[in-house]
């Protein structure tokens, strides 16, 4: 028996956003615990909103509105990306942590930026 999906569900790049939500919050685990409520919830919510966007996008029904939420899907993509960055610059992880994330970041970015041409054609074509 086929299980249901949700649309979102089928999309690999909210299905890379997911594993990139649980490496970094693999990567939290190494911060100091005075950063718990700072930089790491920043950085959780962040990440978290990478994977919501998308999912939230193909809910909408207008075009322009899921193009939009996977334009804040990317920026908040951008976000994560800066704040480990900066994270590195604190000596909360290893710049080669950053490299491993770094690559899920670029894919993810990638299919987002895939998806998003794909609906502004969507949306040329009406």
């Amino acid at each position: 028996m086929e299980e249901f999906q949700f649309q979102f569900e089928k999309l690999n790049a909210w299905q890379e956003a997911r594993k990139l939500v649980v490496d970094v919050y693999q990567l939290l685990e190494l911060f100091p615990k005075t950063e718990n409520y700072a930089l790491c919830d920043q950085l959780r919510r962040a990440v978290v909103s990478v994977p919501s966007n998308i999912a939230e996008g193909t809910g909408r029904l207008a075009v322009k509105e899921q193009i939009h939420f996977l334009e804040i899907a990317y920026a908040s993509l951008m976000e994560v990306y800066c704040q480990l960055q900066i994270a590195v610059d604190l000596g909360y992880i290893t710049p080669e942590d950053l490299q491993i994330v770094k690559r899920e970041i670029f894919t993810t970015s990638k299919l987002i930026s895939g998806l998003r041409s794909s609906k502004a054609a969507q949306l040329e074509g009406n």
